[in-house]
C-alpha cells in the first residue's frame, strides 16, 4: 500500500510537493505498471510504491527503463555465454574410448562394407525392407562385423547361404490339416 506524504495542516489546506530522487523498481500490479521510488530529502525507510499514472518524472522512468533492460539483456547473454561453455567444455575433451569408437567407425568407413572388404559371409542374421529395397544382415567369417547387403547382390555373390537363410525361416502346411480344418468349416 502507498504511503501518501503530507504537510502538517496549515490553514489553506495545501499539499506539499514530493520530488522524486530515483525510480528503484518496477513490478506490476492487477495489470497496473508502480514503480519504488526514492525521494528527494527523505530516508530509504520511506520509498514508496505509486502507480505510474500519478508520476511526473518521465525521464528518471526513462533511465531507469533502459538501466533494466541493459541488465536482463546482460543476464540473458550471460546464461546464454554459460551455455555455449558448458556445450564447448563437455564437447571439447573426447574420452579415450570416445576416440578410440571414433578411430575404429573412420576406419570401418574407409574399408567399406560387406563383400567391398573382401569378407567371406558366413550367415545372414535378418533381413529388412525398411530402406524400400530388400537387405540382408550379412554376419562375416573370421570376425564379429556384420552389415547390412542388399539381397540382389547377397543372390549373386552366395546363393547357397541366402537359400540356407529362406529354408531355415520356411513352414510347411501338410494338406492333410488343410482338409480337415475346411471340412470342419465346411459339414456337407
Amino acid at each position: 500500500m502507498s504511503k501518501v506524504k503530507e504537510s502538517p495542516p496549515t490553514d489553506n489546506e495545501a499539499e506539499e510537493e514530493f520530488s522524486v530522487e530515483k525510480v528503484l523498481d518496477r513490478r506490476v500490479v492487477k495489470g497496473k505498471v508502480e514503480y519504488f521510488l526514492k525521494w528527494k530529502g527523505y530516508s530509504n525507510d520511506e520509498n514508496t510504491w505509486e502507480p505510474e499514472e500519478n508520476l511526473d518524472c518521465p525521464d528518471l522512468i526513462a533511465q531507469f527503463e533502459e538501466q533494466r533492460k541493459k541488465k536482463e539483456a546482460a543476464a540473458s547473454g550471460k546464461r546464454h555465454e554459460e551455455k555455449e561453455q558448458k556445450k564447448r567444455k563437455s564437447n571439447n575433451t573426447p574420452t579415450p574410448t570416445q576416440a578410440k569408437k571414433k578411430a575404429a567407425v573412420e576406419e570401418k568407413k574407409l574399408e567399406g562394407k560387406g563383400f567391398d572388404r573382401n569378407l567371406e559371409p558366413e550367415r545372414i542374421i535378418g533381413a529388412t525392407d525398411s530402406s524400400g529395397e530388400l537387405m540382408f544382415l550379412m554376419k562375416w567369417k573370421g570376425t564379429d562385423d556384420a552389415d547390412l547387403v542388399p539381397a540382389r547382390i547377397a543372390n549373386e555373390k552366395c546363393p547357397q547361404i541366402v537359400i540356407k537363410f529362406y529354408e531355415e525361416r520356411l513352414t510347411w502346411h501338410s494338406p492333410a490339416h488343410d482338409d480337415e480344418s475346411s471340412a470342419k468349416a465346411d459339414p456337407e
